[in-house]
């Protein structure tokens, strides 16, 4: 059964054995960790324990703003902390990708293993046209102050074949005052790629257990980048979803969840 929690001020999700092998569930833009609802009870059903944050200003958990990058990387090392997780399968997302990459690397004992979906970590790469507007000072706060829960819907929803409604209202949450919706300019405006030049290579070098699971059809970060951490990091696993966009949990809930139980149980237990 997955319960609601507190830890480190963030809400979270979670579920399975207190004792059981952690694995720490991030999410990306503009989620939460309800993104995570199809894993979390399978997991702990088979005997992990699944833990699942909201980042500061997501879902349940407060805004600690300024809503960085930075600021979600220390976030998430305060909640690991807090809880005392020691050694976690890491499942990252979209932003929860370079947010919980970094911290991996930067905390290389804290991980023993990498899921990794939809999201870059490479000091080469290029924005999208809708990250770029919201990144141009003026453009982005006229956008983000323009969204109402229906066009957000139209936007979002349009993305993804799996995106419920009640998805939807959860997803919501993060535009519900002024100082959520500049977290999300904040986080964006933060997203300097050249962050990543001291952290080439580094994830490789981790020598940790990885799998890369990815929407075959997803326009923000295409199937190119899957393949590229696939050859870049050794014995990594590579799945891809053919008709699934960028959003893969929620068009795939079923096919991710058995792919990722399946991955944790030959390579980490």
């Amino acid at each position: 059964m997955t319960s609601s929690a507190r830890a480190a001020g963030l809400a979270y999700r979670t579920a399975g054995p207190s004792d059981g092998p952690p694995v720490l569930l991030v999410h990306g833009y503009p989620e939460s960790s309800y993104m995570w609802r199809a894993v979390i009870e399978p997991l702990g059903g088979a005997g992990w324990r699944a833990l699942a944050p909201d980042l500061p200003g997501y879902g349940d958990s407060d805004p600690d703003p300024p809503g960085t990058w930075e600021r979600h990387i220390e976030a998430l090392d305060r909640f690991a902390t807090e809880l005392e997780l020691g050694p976690v399968a890491l499942v990252t997302h979209d932003w929860g990708v370079p947010i919980g990459l970094r911290w991996a690397c930067d905390n290389p004992s804290a991980v023993s293993a990498l899921v990794i979906s939809d999201g870059g970590f490479f000091a080469d790469r290029r924005w999208h046209d809708l990250a770029n507007v919201m990144r141009t000072p003026g453009e982005g706060e006229r956008l983000i102050a323009a969204y109402t829960r229906e066009g957000f819907g139209e936007a979002v929803g349009g993305l993804s074949t799996g995106m419920t409604e009640d998805a939807l209202d959860e997803y919501w949450k993060a535009f519900a005052d002024d100082t959520r919706r500049r977290g999300h300019l904040e986080l964006y405006r933060s997203g300097d790629f050249d962050k990543l030049d001291p952290y080439q290579g580094r994830v490789a070098g981790l020598g940790l257990p990885t799998l890369i699971l990815w929407g075959g059809q997803d326009r923000f970060a295409t199937v190119k980048m899957a393949n590229r951490f696939h050859d870049e990091i050794p014995e990594s696993e590579l799945v891809t979803f053919e008709e699934a966009g960028h959003f893969v949990w929620e068009d795939e809930p079923e096919r991710t969840m058995s792919a990722l139980l399946d991955f944790l149980a030959r390579r980490v237990r």
